[in-house]
């Protein structure tokens, strides 16, 4: 979860969210990648997770990549909580349960993307490895329980937590057990916008089966190859999903900030307080009538917060969001970005997309969904295997990269980081039965030697 927005300009009306989203239209030439990736500490001595506290805890791992790339502390009253670069833009963040959170700067290239992410993986280790911790990458925690997880100092998080057993049975799971890795991707016009996000959500589950990278929980096969994606079935309904409404006639800013204007909030935010208003309305604060901040209206901080606590499959900001993937091995947080860069920033892949998708029902999308987190690639969609449909996906998103043809020092394309995709879809497994088949092989039904094989 990125960093909370500070800018209290006050927001007048339904017609300044709109146009506040509006504003995040771009030249195709300022077009950028941001890639998030989150990742589990875990003591490098009995695999145990890594407090926030104490010696060899998550603050001492901050300060020293403080002290290492002099990045800026992100405080919350005394309490180190996350690094600001402030002249790159990047940032590095605390998840729920210590998962260790990357936010990428925004960049030209997918060759710049694996660069940061190759520099900031070698910085993490050489603080962490002292410390004597490693970080493992997986979609959900392979071994721990809830209750042995650490939780995090952080206030919106503690508002969250009281919240979500109220609204869902696993969203404490989603907070405090999951990783993922996730591309920000820009839109030039709200027709751009409309067809990126409708190809966004019709094939996110394209990218779960690709991605799918969660076969384990407390020890045990969980029956499922991506369960950080089934996690989110049952976490929040009122703020996840696959937004139906997005394929309906009219769709734009508008329509998005209608929906996201009933979507219940978590907090509002003044200073360094978090003030609970779990369930309450955001029209109320529009309108100066909430009963937590008699008075006040929202300002544009209030907006991007909220904005920041819905979470469908893909989620609109000021760029769009593509969320349904596990965290995973290094190659994967290349490959992720890779894939909805071949398939979004080329326009031939986008309307190929596009015509892939653009007869499903909306019943059809949800079922699919609901499908691969348990099936992966035996999934079925219009009578199509989703192992089919991948590697159709995968191609046009191939052709999108090699028709942008941004080389590297090396003269090499994009098209390189799609091969461990490109991989599976020849195995014809997910990374999740890859691990499952070694855990019933050489690893003699024990995760324990996941924190080896599957560290960074």
């Amino acid at each position: 979860m990125a960093r909370d927005q500070i800018d209290t300009q006050p927001i007048e009306s339904r017609d300044d969210l709109v146009a506040w989203l509006e504003a995040g239209c771009k030249a195709p030439m300022k077009f950028r990648i941001g890639t998030e990736h989150e990742k589990f500490p875990f003591t490098l001595n009995g695999h145990e997770p890594v407090p926030y506290e104490g010696p060899n805890g998550i603050r001492a791992l901050l300060e020293g990549m403080q002290a290492l790339n002099c990045w800026e502390p992100i405080m919350e009253g005394s309490t180190i909580i996350g690094l600001a670069d402030n002249v790159g833009g990047g940032a590095i963040s605390l998840e729920p349960g210590g998962q260790f959170e990357l936010s990428g700067a925004p960049l030209i290239t997918i060759h710049e993307t694996c660069a940061e992410v190759n520099s900031h993986l070698t910085q993490v280790r050489e603080v962490a490895t002292p410390l004597g911790f490693g970080f493992l990458g997986l979609g959900m925690s392979p071994k721990w329980t809830l209750a042995q997880t650490p939780v995090m100092p952080k206030g919106r998080y503690k508002i969250m937590t009281a919240y979500m057993p109220k609204v869902g049975t696993h969203g404490l799971d989603m907070m405090y057990r999951t990783c993922t890795v996730q591309v920000n991707l820009d839109f030039s016009s709200e027709a751009d916008m409309v067809q990126k996000l409708r190809v966004g959500l019709a094939l996110q589950p394209v990218a779960t089966a690709l991605f799918a990278n969660s076969p384990f929980t407390e020890g045990k096969p969980n029956g499922f190859l991506s369960f950080r994606s089934e996690i989110w079935r049952d976490t929040d309904n009122n703020r996840s999903g696959m937004l139906p409404f997005a394929f309906e006639k009219g769709m734009g800013f508008e329509r998005y900030v209608d929906y996201a204007l009933d979507v219940p909030m978590y907090f509002i935010k003044r200073g360094d307080h978090y003030i609970d208003v779990a369930g309450s309305s955001f029209r109320d604060l529009l309108a100066g009538k909430h009963p937590a901040v008699p008075g006040e209206t929202a300002t544009v901080s209030d907006w991007a917060n909220h904005l920041s606590t819905i979470f469908p499959e893909v989620r609109l900001k000021r760029y769009l969001e593509m969320r349904g993937a596990d965290g995973g091995p290094w190659a994967n947080l290349c490959a992720l970005p890779a894939l909805w860069t071949g398939l979004l920033y080329d326009q031939a892949s986008l309307d190929a997309a596009w015509e892939l998708a653009k007869g499903w029902s909306a019943d059809e999308r949800q079922k699919l969904r609901d499908d691969v987190p348990r099936l992966g690639f035996k999934a079925e969609i219009a009578g199509r295997s989703m192992h089919e449909l991948a590697r159709e996906v995968v191609a046009i998103s191939r052709a999108g990269l090699a028709r942008r043809d941004k080389r590297d020092s090396q003269g090499r394309d994009e098209t390189r980081f799609l091969q461990p995709l490109e991989e599976s879809l020849v195995s014809g497994l997910t990374p999740a039965e890859v691990l499952l088949k070694r855990y019933e092989t050489e690893w003699n039904r024990s995760v324990e030697p996941i924190f080896d094989d599957c560290a960074y």
